[in-house]
């Protein structure tokens, strides 16, 4: 394993994350950018040999050419199950996200959402995650979830916080067969998986998707760029009054998102932004829809 790092200005960074992130193929096995200071950013990514480190450098270099990327090894481990290591629980309103050994010490009346380290994506320690939560959270005390869909599920967090909170049904997808497997996990250690449906698939191209019926409440924690391509295949699986909460992007990719979804007969009802990412909440119009909540 390999390390590319790089530090710089938020653009060059931004661009820099840009390149990696949606390059088909990308080199990149993982990428993160991070404030260091109020001048300074730094971009990190994880390369699984040192011809694709070599490459994600390549790109940083093409694309801007001011910073400088360097490569480091990395031991054989696996680095996400690492990282959360000891990880403390993570709060985002009325929910809790924790591994078994820290659960027992979570207050009563929190809905515990027991999620163990591992490669799929989304513990709540993520911006765009705990943002989806806290979108969640707020919804909750207005309406309930209905039947739900949840793309990009990573480990089911969103769906299981969703399930464990009265939704009908969840519809948990994803492009990684690994993440589906994890969701699917997921679910049976909180008890809901009687109600998850987690399969492989790629946007909402899944043709049970659209056999069943349409959802009262969407996440799609993505990239900025997918959600702009989605936002009509979306829009149409959505039931009148459905909740649609979007992240994944940062918090300057949110022009060209709101953009795709406007004058589509769906409202923008909330943005929250956490760590540099932005969460979205947009209500469908229909006979009772909910324009402003908590």
């Amino acid at each position: 394993m390999f390390k590319i790092s790089t530090a710089g200005p938020r653009q060059a960074i931004e661009a820099a994350w840009d390149v990696l992130a949606w390059s088909d193929p990308t080199p990149a096995d993982a990428v993160d950018a991070k404030e260091d200071t109020h001048t300074q950013w730094r971009l990190d990514a994880i390369a699984r040999s040192r011809e694709s480190a070599e490459a994600c450098v390549r790109l940083i270099a093409q694309s801007v050419p001011q910073l400088a990327a360097s490569i480091s090894d990395l031991p054989e481990r696996d680095w996400v199950a690492h990282a959360l290591e000891g990880l403390p629980p993570v709060h985002a309103g009325r929910f809790v996200v924790c591994g078994r050994h820290t659960a027992p010490a979570i207050a009563p009346g929190k809905t515990k959402l027991l999620i163990e380290a591992g490669p799929a994506f989304g513990t709540g320690h993520h911006g765009t995650t705990r943002g989806c939560l806290l979108a969640l959270d707020s919804l909750l005390r207005v309406r309930r979830p209905g039947r739900v869909l949840d793309l990009g599920t990573g480990t089911g967090v969103l769906a299981i916080a969703a399930l464990k909170s009265g939704a009908e049904a969840a519809f948990a997808t994803d492009i990684e067969a690994e993440s589906v497997a994890t969701a699917a996990a997921n679910a049976a250690a909180n008890r809901v998986s009687r109600r998850l449906h987690a399969r492989v698939a790629r946007g909402v191209g899944l043709a049970e998707l659209h056999t069943a019926r349409r959802f009262d409440t969407i996440f799609a924690n993505i990239l900025a760029r997918p959600l702009v391509g989605l936002a009509g295949a979306i829009e149409r699986i959505a039931k009148p009054d459905a909740a649609v909460v979007l992240s994944g992007l940062l918090s300057y990719q949110e022009p060209q998102v709101r953009r795709a979804y406007g004058g589509r007969g769906l409202i923008l009802a909330r943005r929250l932004r956490l760590d540099g990412w932005s969460s979205l909440v947009y209500l469908k119009q229909g006979r009772h829809s909910l324009h402003r909540f908590a």
